[in-house]
């Protein structure tokens, strides 16, 4: 082989492996993740994952938040309902935090909480990244509260943290977002199997194109399944969605809901055995036309049973009830192949720059 055609070889050779690294090689270069898309309800209430950047307690946790009872925050960890304040919260751990969320201009956001007072030697990012565990941005808090210099805050001053959400159906069914920080080393099936959903639907929700497109540090919208019941839209607590896996206190305290998607989509109410709040005693829950009460069935371990379902509750120190047929959990849905394949596309594509060089260097050898 000649000195010239040598040369041109080396020089397609190098630009083959360029290509070959840069087909094999996820990308990790920042980029400010998309706002949560939310167009189709004005309100709802969502999740993020808030992980925990040191030894903490539930009591501060929820303090942060302002979220308004530590019942509530157990129910979306579902964790005891006896559970401590005082309960200790590890480095890294991951605790859900429930907020209400407020669509506007195609986008969602926390709805005017949490506000963070701040404090001596703080600063936007600081703030973001660590207090808030990177479920915001520096530029987000700054443009949310009308900050125009980025690096002047005052000590004392409220900062509303303007949490990720969404209110919107996902494929036709009622879920609930959650804000999930992407952990170094995660990927779009680990995270879809993670929380019972599929890659394509990730990858749908967040406007991702390429699986390997994912970035460390992203808050990721997460539909989470969820089951509801027949809530009358006149009820102060319509509509109930609450994601599997947790539960909720309603009425006053003195119902207490829960999902578990695998037996069934409806909620699985009961009476919550707890005092009430606002109200003397719980009222009545026994459903009319039956003599079955409230959380009664006709089958408790199947699905399709009838049941006295709770169907929510009036200002007037009343708890609806609904005679009502469970329903059953469809099949899941087919797992995506689209990241299959775009790995053969860019193995194809490997394929054939390999081949032209054998070519090449068959013709002139």
């Amino acid at each position: 082989m000649s000195t010239t055609y040598q040369n041109h070889f080396i020089k397609l050779t190098i630009i083959s492996i360029f290509i070959i690294i840069t087909i094999s090689t996820p990308s990790t270069s920042a980029q400010a993740a998309p706002a949560f898309k939310c167009t189709t309800k004005p309100t709802c209430k969502a999740l993020v994952g808030y992980i925990s950047p040191n030894k903490t307690t539930l009591s501060n946790i929820q303090k942060l938040f302002q979220v308004k009872t530590l019942r509530t925050l157990l129910g979306v960890n579902n964790l005891p309902p006896n559970t401590p304040s005082n309960y200790s919260v590890a480095v890294n751990s991951t605790v859900k935090i429930p907020f209400p969320c407020r669509c506007f201009n195609g986008t969602g956001v926390s709805n005017q909480v949490p506000k963070y007072k701040v404090v001596k030697n703080d600063g936007l990012y600081h703030i973001a990244a660590q207090v808030f565990s990177g479920l915001v941005t520096d530029q987000q808090i700054q443009s949310a509260n009308g900050i125009k210099d980025l690096n002047l805050i005052i000590i004392g001053q409220d900062l509303w943290i303007p949490l990720p959400c969404s209110c919107d159906d996902v494929d036709g069914e009622k879920v609930v977002h959650y804000g999930h920080v992407v952990a170094a080393g995660s990927s779009v099936d680990k995270i879809a199997s993670e929380f019972g959903t599929t890659p394509q639907t990730l990858m749908t929700v967040n406007d991702i194109k390429d699986p390997k497109d994912l970035i460390a540090g992203q808050v990721l919208d997460v539909p989470l399944r969820a089951c509801n019941s027949s809530v009358n839209p006149a009820s102060f607590d319509y509509p109930l969605l609450v994601p599997d896996g947790t539960y909720v206190d309603t009425a006053h305290n003195c119902v207490m809901c829960k999902c578990n998607v695998s037996k069934s989509l409806t909620l699985q109410c009961d009476p919550s055995g707890l005092k009430a709040v606002d109200w003397p005693t719980c009222p009545s829950m026994k459903c009319a036309s039956s003599n079955m009460f409230l959380g009664n069935s006709t089958d408790q371990s199947s699905c399709g049973s009838s049941s006295c379902a709770y169907a929510g509750f009036l200002k007037n120190q009343t708890i609806l009830t609904t005679m009502a047929t469970s329903i059953c959990p469809g099949n899941s849905p087919n797992e995506s192949n689209e990241g299959l394949k775009i790995n053969s596309r860019g193995w194809s594509f490997i394929t054939i720059m390999l081949c032209i060089q054998l070519l090449f260097l068959h013709r002139f050898l």
